[in-house]
């Protein structure tokens, strides 16, 4: 990926993992969202826009921002029809940031990684690149069939489940535990923890859409 976007989440951010991310040269633009704003304030870290309800990042760090720069800030009501991860992601459609990675959308709180699973929909309907990352997952969703790479491959495992329906017709080549035209139903499980058997992994699928994690140990 290059030129991507960083959105800094609430969740869990593990802080060499993080930072790396944040100060590669591939990272071009920062969103930081609520209590992950703590995270980039107590780094020296500049967003170039923040967002939220501010209901978990503390006072004294939102009111720097405020009062102290110039970053654009997108404030909202806590009672909301939206998560801020969704929000920022929203805001990144708008903004037509094409190639996103959303640090703190993983952690303790399963339903929050369940909402930003969902709502990476949201890019993928618009034709972007988003993916929840921390150092041990990977996490993206596919409409179309893709090719992995060993030798570029975030970990030696992957998982698919689908999305919002069936997923017909899927195929997987090159792993550890192929599979062929199989219909993938949102509670099968199926298609977790496969490897890599060759040096690349082919997935197709006819119709329907596929959470693809990538983990390593």
């Amino acid at each position: 990926m290059s030129r991507r976007t960083v959105i800094v989440s609430g969740g869990r951010i593990e802080e060499e993992f993080a930072l790396s991310v944040l100060n590669s040269e591939e990272t071009e633009f920062i969103v930081g969202v609520d209590k992950g704003l703590d995270f980039l304030y107590e780094h020296d870290i500049c967003p170039n826009y923040i967002v939220g309800d501010f209901d978990s990042a503390p006072s004294d760090v939102v009111n720097y921002y405020k009062e102290e720069t110039n970053v654009p800030i997108r404030e909202f009501n806590p009672v909301k029809d939206a998560s801020d991860t969704e929000i920022a992601l929203r805001l990144c459609m708008d903004l037509r940031r094409k190639e996103i990675v959303i640090l703190g959308g993983t952690g303790t709180r399963i339903d929050h990684i369940w909402a930003n699973v969902q709502s990476l929909k949201i890019a993928l309907d618009a034709g972007a690149d988003a993916r929840l990352l921390d150092s041990h997952n990977q996490i993206r969703l596919l409409k179309d069939e893709i090719c992995l790479k060993k030798e570029e491959a975030f970990g030696p495992y992957f998982s698919v489940f689908s999305l919002g329906g069936t997923v017909e017709g899927v195929n997987i080549s090159g792993a550890k535990y192929p599979l062929r035209g199989h219909t993938l139903m949102p509670y099968d499980s199926l298609c977790v923890s496969n490897e890599f058997e060759a040096d690349e992994v082919e997935i197709s699928f006819a119709y329907g859409t596929l959470i693809l994690m990538e983990t390593r140990d």
